[in-house]
């Protein structure tokens, strides 16, 4: 019995696939072709190819680009949006001029034309990658540093692609990514990191004072920042020293004042004076006071 269940049930499948397959060819759906990948480079021209056979007068087109919502590149024989004006169509292709990075994306292309097995309906997909030189790059460098201390400088780009990688510069000399092989380098304990784009001297010293700048670079281009100078000087001990001594004579001084005032006693004759100025205060005649005194000489 569980033999007959297993038959009937493989049958059951290979009828359910027969009837696929011919409502597969009645429709005359066709399967999606390869996805491709086209790179171009910023403000060139680049062709997304649909691939299918042959256009007739029959067919039918639709461009669209995907994304968070689907918008129409061309539609009922028309081009759309920003392609308008910068965009033409060859054969079931689009040539689009002058190429934005804002045009990268995934596009698909769909097609219906009729068949003696009906309607036919075929799409096409294609990424579209736009190679991006670097900008200027955004240098940080201090102006000044103390010997010893630890410094990073820092480069970035946010525009090329692919990213970037960069080199930096001293007093327009290159530096190295490993500065114990380069000949040049008089500090061995800085550390460069291409992709990231810093510099960092562990231990920095005065003849590491300079000017430096940094190149980002990719497969399109490269571009560089304006070099910035960075001036490291030795910590002044005996400078801080004297300064400590300076102050200390002064807070000594000052104290040594205030306590020569309180013995002298400068401190309790300005309280005595100012009560005994209040007391020897005259009192104030009355006007009945006044007129006795007055009647009393006449």
């Amino acid at each position: 019995m569980a033999r007959r269940s297993r038959h009937r049930l493989l049958l059951l499948l290979l009828r359910y696939l027969v009837v696929a397959l011919d409502y597969h060819k009645a429709c005359g759906f066709s399967d999606p072709k390869d996805h491709h990948v086209v790179t171009a480079i910023e403000y060139q021209e680049v062709i997304l190819a649909c691939k299918y056979p042959k256009k007739t007068v029959s067919s039918r087109l639709e461009w669209k680009k995907l994304g968070r919502g689907i918008s129409f590149v061309y539609y009922q024989q028309a081009l759309q949006g920003a392609f308008k004006d910068r965009a033409e169509l060859i054969d079931f292709s689009i040539r689009i001029k002058n190429v934005t990075r804002n045009d990268a994306g995934k596009y698909r292309c769909e097609i219906s034309a009729p068949s003696e097995q009906g309607q036919n309906l075929a799409e096409d997909t294609v990424t579209l990658e736009v190679l991006v030189a670097p900008a200027v790059p955004s240098c940080e460098v201090p102006s000044s540093a103390l010997s010893g201390t630890t410094v990073e400088l820092r480069c970035q780009d946010k525009e090329g692609n692919p990213a970037p990688e960069y080199t930096w510069f001293k007093d327009g000399i290159r530096l190295s990514g490993n500065p114990r092989l380069d000949a040049q380098s008089t500090n061995s304990s800085y550390t460069m990191n291409a992709k990231s784009g810093s510099l960092q001297f562990n231990a920095v010293s005065k003849l590491d004072s300079g000017e430096y700048s940094c190149e980002a670079r990719n497969s399109v281009g490269h571009r560089k920042c304006p070099g910035k100078r960075m001036q490291v000087d030795d910590l002044n001990i005996s400078g801080i020293i004297a300064a400590v001594v300076v102050v200390a004579i002064v807070i000594s001084l000052c104290g040594l004042g205030v306590c020569y005032a309180q013995r002298k006693g400068y401190f309790s004759k300005e309280t005595s004076f100012q009560k005994s100025g209040s007391a020897s205060k005259a009192p104030t005649m009355s006007e009945n006071d006044f007129k006795h005194t007055k009647s009393f000489i006449i």
